[in-house]
């Protein structure tokens, strides 16, 4: 009779294991599904306001010709308190090398990725001090993840290099030449530009796609050596996992520092469908799917307090993997050229 009942509750358990497994595989498939054409996901149009015309500003495309050097996309959530200090270093560095050099033009593109603080107060007294050529916002509306407000900063730029960067400062803006510096070579090492005047008249970086990815990966044996050991396996088990779903290349897929040339971004940011924590291993599989040279450059980074990753994050990070790896290998998500 005992027999009879641990048998029966054996059979249970595995009915409900394999119920359990049937709904998340059929829920992966039907979210790969869902948004297998999301290429505009985020309905609401990008705007920019002049707050002191209260005109609109034409609103770009990164289909257009470049009309910058270089576009700076700040994605913020909540970043009332870390955005001011960040977005002054930024300007200052930007406006010194402006004097310096006449033909360095920029512009900071700060996406407000539905903020309940006052982020988007801080963001226009930016474009107020700056004027609209320099900053410009852009408000989602409500939350859709920092890779959604990355995307849509990338789509809406002008700039000939596009960089991403963290609203909290942890990677010093200086360290953006380190990758644009790297681009260059790259790019007149695979074209075989030469340094004369009459090779460079027709050299556009815009044109060539590159991508550099700063990386913090030299930082790792400090990190491992006074990180707790739960945080450790978390780590690594997340770097598995990531290589399963994009394969080698990059060590530190998740540093959020990242230089796109014009013509990377055209092709990276048409096709990424996730719009959270794993968006950086989205851009990897589709840099390696389109043959886009990536270059890993070392960069300076610092913690900063106040960081909107925790535990929690963890699960939808490898709901995003599972995604990606279902929807790419079976064909769902196709991508455009």
């Amino acid at each position: 009779m005992e027999f009879v009942i641990v048998w029966t509750m054996v059979e249970l358990l595995f009915a409900l294991i394999l119920i359990v497994a049937l709904g998340f595989v059929s829920a992966v498939f039907f979210e790969a599904y869902r948004r297998k054409n999301n290429h505009a996901h985020v309905e609401a149009p990008a705007i920019f306001e002049d707050p002191k015309s209260l005109k609109q500003v034409r609103c770009p495309s990164i289909f257009d010709p470049a009309e910058k050097y270089i576009s700076l996309i700040v994605p913020a959530f909540n970043e009332e308190l870390r955005l001011p200090g960040a977005l002054e270093e930024t300007m200052n560095y930007l406006q010194q090398r402006a004097s310096k050099d006449k033909s360095f033009s920029y512009e900071v593109v700060i996406v407000d990725d539905g903020s309940v603080d006052e982020t988007k107060r801080v963001a226009f007294e930016f474009v107020k001090k700056y004027s609209v050529d320099n900053v410009r916002v852009i408000l989602l509306g409500k939350n859709h993840g920092k890779g959604e407000a990355i995307r849509k900063g990338m789509l809406h730029s002008r700039g000939e290099l596009l960089l991403m960067l963290d609203a909290d400062g942890a990677t010093k803006v200086n360290d953006a030449e380190k990758l644009e510096n790297q681009i260059h070579a790259a790019a007149k090492e695979e074209f075989k530009f030469g340094d004369s005047p009459a090779s460079n008249s027709s050299f556009r970086i815009s044109d060539i796609p590159i991508a550099a990815f700063g990386s913090r990966a030299h930082l790792e044996e400090k990190a491992l050596a006074t990180r707790k050991w739960h945080r450790n396996f978390l780590m690594k088990g997340f770097h598995l996992v990531v290589l399963l779903a994009a394969g080698p290349g990059i060590r530190d897929t998740q540093c959020g520092f990242k230089m796109f040339t014009r013509a990377a971004a055209r092709k990276l940011f048409t096709n990424i469908r996730l719009n959270r924590w794993c968006f950086d291993v989205e851009l990897v599989y589709l840099c390696k799917w389109f043959r886009i040279r990536m270059i890993e450059i070392s960069v300076n980074w610092s913690e900063i307090p106040g960081s909107k990753v925790n535990p929690l994050s963890i699960p939808n990070m490898v709901w995003e993997l599972v995604l990606m790896s279902v929807g790419y290998r079976t064909g769902m998500w196709q991508i455009r050229s």
